[in-house]
């Protein structure tokens, strides 16, 4: 059964306001928007077999800069590597922000997951605008659709210190069947509140919608370290009924492209954001 989140609320406000003592949202951030078209071309650089997706996202990583911090990580029985680009920061700090880029063999695929592999490299590309205090790892990650492989790797191999350190991971999978998304029971309450709180503010609309019938995601490999996390995503009632996910009907027509664009503006403000953030105090 499908369960809605309540909009922004007070306790919204307090939690992130007072509590966290964070900055205004939208007062002191710095951060690049690339243009709707843009955008959109980057979402038609899909490619049929997930080998041409990881090339595609390599090249777009690439494209916007991050050449020079690009690497792969092989998965233990997998063909196909995890896509890493990092931004490095002032302090060892992280923040991480995936999204897996394989795909069912039914459909194009572009719902999910490229409409979020996709933002990638866009994302690297909007918070490089000045030195950062955290460091960024942006990850394509591959084998979602076989159960996470792709993420459990990564986790599996970070140490205690590099779990210690990581603030926030940001989990993209399918975007812009409708406007911005949380799944709210995979997603880490002061995250979602920060998130709530900058859509207000940049005037984006959001909602709370869980998918427990849908499975997992990536983030749930991180929540399980306890690792704050968030899964960003579009999946409404209507799209779940109308059978788009995992069947011929994912494909590039099935965007709402002005709905895809405004997910976009709310997470490049939210991964900059982020960076003046207070760490949460986890006990990990």
């Amino acid at each position: 059964m499908w369960q809605l989140a309540p909009s922004v609320s007070i306790a919204i406000w307090m939690l992130v306001g007072s509590a966290a003592q964070a900055p205004a949202p939208s007062a002191t951030l710095s951060y690049r928007l690339a243009l709707q078209s843009v955008i959109e071309q980057r979402l038609h650089q899909f490619g049929g077999k997930d080998a041409e997706r990881e090339a595609a996202l390599k090249e777009l990583f690439t494209s916007v800069g991050c050449g020079d911090h690009l690497s792969e990580q092989k998965v233990s029985g997998q063909r196909l590597p995890n896509v890493i680009c990092t931004l490095p920061g002032s302090s060892d700090r992280t923040i991480i922000v995936g999204a897996h880029y394989d795909h069912v063999s039914a459909g194009s695929g572009v719902v999910d997951n490229w409409s979020g592999a996709a933002l990638l490299p866009s994302l690297y590309q909007a918070v490089n605008t000045r030195p950062r205090i955290h460091t960024y790892i942006f990850i394509g990650f591959t084998a979602e659709e076989q159960g996470e492989i792709g993420s459990a790797y990564y986790v599996h191999h970070m140490s205690k210190e590099e779990v210690a350190r990581t603030d926030a991971m940001i989990n993209m999978d399918t975007l812009g069947l409708a406007p911005t998304e949380v799944w709210t029971s995979h997603s880490d309450k002061r995250l979602t509140a920060a998130l709530y709180l900058l859509a207000h503010d940049l005037k984006l609309p959001i909602s709370g919608v869980n998918v427990e019938q849908v499975g997992s995601t990536d983030s749930v490999q991180f929540a399980a370290r306890k690792i704050p996390s968030i899964t960003i995503h579009s999946l409404t009632q209507q799209a779940w009924n109308a059978r788009i996910l995992h069947t011929p009907s994912d494909r590039l027509s099935a965007i709402h492209l002005d709905d895809y664009y405004d997910t976009y503006k709310l997470l490049a403000a939210f991964t900059a954001y982020l960076d003046q953030l207070p760490p949460a105090s986890t006990g990990r």
